[in-house]
């Protein structure tokens, strides 16, 4: 006799995976039209004649994004931001998350101090007290402006400290036996063994800090000192044609404001679709170990 169950798994299976194909193909095709627009000429995408493949083929756009020294600017801006940013999260993320993991034997005030932190996920202080801050503290128009308000994200804190709490307690007993202290037992033990929570991590700290743009339009006083993702919400509103000389006719031509925007907007996304494949792989077990609580 057939077997049914069998059968209908496979028809599941495929039925699947022609589902999640096409969900996947949904959330490709606006990456792949901007991709076309921006290496399309001006007067096709203009028409609306570009949908999946670039119509008279061009690198002019490319030109106007890497030919403008304000956006090359707020490039840099945003990458010193996302390496800073990230190392400032990252690690006051690991020392506030390891004794927040510890029972209240090990830390009597544990309890208090965690609901500490889960109380400004659900309640701020408020946009203008934190603007009044950070220009008591002289960070306007910093870099720390930028990266210093939002330092101690709870939500990956309330990650790591689960996924620590998942460890075997033996490995933190037999250190202590062998005199290494809770720095020592935090960097050479907790530490390797969190890295998929740490990629997950860090992983949302690097994409938030790359995807923020209120924050410098909110700090930052000079348009010089924005960064990227601030830059093209608030600078780049029509085309500028200002570092193109009166000579260089035929890259006027070739341009228009939808090229050049869609150049920018995939220069922008660029280095987020470059770094999420290599940190995908830990980003399931991290969310998940890091979420169970025992």
């Amino acid at each position: 006799m057939p077997n049914h169950s069998s059968w209908s798994r496979k028809v599941f299976l495929v039925f699947n995976f022609i589902f999640l194909t096409f969900i996947s193909l949904l959330c490709l095709m606006p990456i792949v039209h901007i991709l076309a627009i921006s290496f399309s000429s001006g007067a096709a995408a203009s028409a609306g004649k570009v949908l999946l493949w670039p119509v008279d083929f061009t690198t002019a756009a490319y030109d106007n994004v890497f030919g403008k020294p304000e956006y090359l600017r707020a490039f840099w801006v945003s990458t010193q931001r996302v390496v800073l940013g990230t190392t400032v999260s990252m690690l006051l993320t690991i020392v506030t998350a390891y004794p927040l993991s510890k029972s209240t034997s090990q830390f009597r005030l544990r309890t208090w101090y965690a609901w500490f932190f889960v109380f400004t996920i659900l309640f701020s202080g408020g946009l203008i007290p934190m603007y009044i801050t950070v220009k008591s503290l002289g960070m306007l128009d910093t870099i720390w402006a930028l990266v210093l308000p939002g330092a101690v994200p709870v939500f990956n804190v309330i990650l790591l400290l689960n996924f620590y709490r998942n460890l075997p307690k033996e490995l933190e007993e037999s250190s202590r036996i062998d005199g290494a202290g809770h720095f020592k037992t935090l960097w050479k033990i907790y530490v390797p063994l969190s890295l998929p929570a740490l990629a997950t991590t860090g992983l949302f700290t690097i994409v938030g800090h790359w995807n923020s743009w209120f924050d410098g339009m909110l700090y930052m006083n000079h348009p010089e000192n924005y960064p990227l993702q601030t830059f093209l919400q608030s600078v780049i509103i029509k085309m500028d044609f200002r570092f193109i000389k009166a000579e260089n006719v035929e890259l006027m031509i070739k341009l228009s404001d939808r090229t050049s925007k869609a150049a920018q907007i995939f220069v922008a996304a660029f280095p987020i679709l470059i770094v999420y494949p290599f940190l995908q792989r830990f980003f399931i077990k991290g969310i998940v170990m890091g979420s169970v609580k025992e």
